[in-house]
């Protein structure tokens, strides 16, 4: 695959986020130097634990994309503390990783992301937070996620 195709796909997301973003998500304008990397500016729903609270995700994309998912991460100072996202900022979600489709797009991501701490009833870390943080790559997508809400 191309890397102009690559480009070319991130450029048409980047172009619809910028003329119809969905409430809540906001293109990081300057962080669009750095292609084939950006950030978005996420805000939490109203209503919610998170509610107006501002969160960034880094997306990384590589040589294959759309074919594998982009490699998502909450950066900064305020990272959600969830179930489902690491104190690294690493998010445990399904369609970063096996459930990932062509299909999908950076803001189908972001979408997902909103909803996810939307649905949260509580403020707390993986139960195996301290283990990961010590032990993960880097990269998310290099860990063999075990889904918490997958336990019987």
């Amino acid at each position: 695959m191309s890397t102009h195709f690559v480009q070319k796909r991130i450029q048409k997301e980047i172009l619809t986020m910028r003329k119809s973003p969905p409430p809540g998500i906001r293109l990081c304008e300057d962080s669009l130097r750095s292609a084939p990397e950006f950030m978005v500016e996420l805000t939490g729903a109203t209503g919610t634990l998170y509610s107006e609270q501002i969160f960034k995700l880094l997306f990384k994309f590589g040589e294959r994309y759309p074919f594998e998912s982009p490699q998502v991460t909450f950066v900064g100072n305020c990272i959600p503390v969830h179930p489902h996202v690491y104190s690294n900022g690493h998010i445990c979600l399904s369609i970063l990783t096996e459930d990932w489709s062509p299909a999908l797009s950076t803001e189908a991501v972001c979408l997902s992301v909103i909803s996810m701490l939307s649905s949260c009833t509580e403020k707390k870390l993986p139960p195996d937070n301290a283990f990961y943080i010590r032990t993960c790559s880097k990269n998310p997508k290099d860990t063999k996620w075990w889904f918490h809400d997958d336990q019987v």
